[in-house]
């Protein structure tokens, strides 16, 4: 089921569906004819859905792909295709409203699109019934709840060399800039609300366990669900440690105004570190708790409007203690 055989079958009779091809994957050879085509149409419509992004023939293992951008299934840049790129923009010049469904099977850098688009559904490579999911979401019979499982950049320049196999500056739990979309980003047609988060205690020893419980409220006019993430980060360390390291999250289905305690139980594994020569151990020191429905710490477009941050610290006091 192909986006378009989605949305043909979800609009009413009453609704045209307009197509166009436009572009190619990633060819720059693509016809001045294709993409006017595809502009004549837009301006035919009252809104657009844009369908761009990679493909399995693009990005792989061992491929031989004699494209501009890739080299043997690698991709040299995280850039939308520039040929995808002109075409977005030209269809967004009509002034119609745009939505991208974005395929790929791994992050692209789609910073134009984040500045101009009205929305973007990061559909990945979907399944046998791609189209009807999608359609789905676009149309509001789906609420999405979705998160990245992985952090879109803005480019490649944000990142080390690749042959610095240290993990500072990647991955969500080192990266110290503004990404284009954190990893556990995602929107809602609704909007989650987070009562007072409450810890049972403010101090423990090193082999006791810590309970964390948070209410979460949906809050808007759209039943959905809320994937509630539980992030730490200890405040003082005389070893690197993550910035912020998720340890626990539970997805939960809410109608419109109610109200779900939402328990998270903390083991002494899941706030220790590495110590100086190694070892696993759990130190002491104060630790913050955050719960929410998106990664705590990112400003901009990559900060959900859609959910909320609570946040709580508690302390480990005694001995240094290993732990398995």
């Amino acid at each position: 089921m192909t986006p378009l055989e989605g949305i043909r079958n979800k609009v009413s009779s009453d609704t045209r569906v307009l197509y166009a091809r436009g572009c190619d994957w990633a060819q720059p050879s693509t016809s001045s004819k294709e993409v006017d085509e595809a502009v004549s149409t837009a301006n035919s419509a009252d809104a657009v859905i844009m369908v761009l992004g990679l493909s399995p023939e693009l990005e792989g293992e061992e491929m031989e792909v004699k494209v501009e951008g890739f080299r043997g299934g690698d991709r040299l840049t995280l850039d939308l295709p520039q040929v995808q790129e002109k075409l977005l923009q030209a269809i967004h010049a009509t002034g119609k409203p745009v939505v991208l469904v974005l395929l790929s099977g791994s992050a692209v850098a789609v910073n134009w699109a984040d500045q101009h688009v009205g929305a973007i559904v990061a559909a990945w490579y979907p399944g046998e019934e791609a189209g009807t999911a999608i359609a789905e979401v676009l149309f509001g019979d789906y609420n999405p709840a979705g998160r990245l499982p992985v952090t879109f950049y803005e480019s490649v320049d944000q990142l080390p060399p690749f042959e610095d196999y240290r993990m500072a500056g990647r991955t969500y739990r080192y990266f110290q800039g503004a990404p284009l979309y954190p990893f556990g980003h995602g929107l809602s047609y609704t909007t989650f609300k987070y009562g007072k988060l409450r810890l049972k205690t403010s101090r423990i020893k090193p082999n006791e366990e810590m309970q964390v419980s948070v209410d979460v409220t949906n809050a808007g006019q759209m039943a959905g669900e809320e994937v509630v993430q539980l992030y730490l980060r200890r405040l003082k360390s005389s070893v690197p440690v993550p910035l912020r390291s998720l340890q626990g999250f539970r997805r939960i289905w809410l109608a419109p105004g109610e109200t779900e305690q939402v328990d998270f139980t903390l083991t002494p594994r899941q706030f220790s570190i590495i110590d100086s020569n190694g070892k696993r151990v759990v130190a002491p020191g104060k630790i913050r708790v955050e719960v929410s429905g998106k990664p705590p710490g990112f400003t901009g477009t990559a900060d959900a409007t859609t959910t909320q941050v609570v946040s709580s610290q508690f302390e480990v006091f005694g001995a240094v203690t290993p732990v398995q």
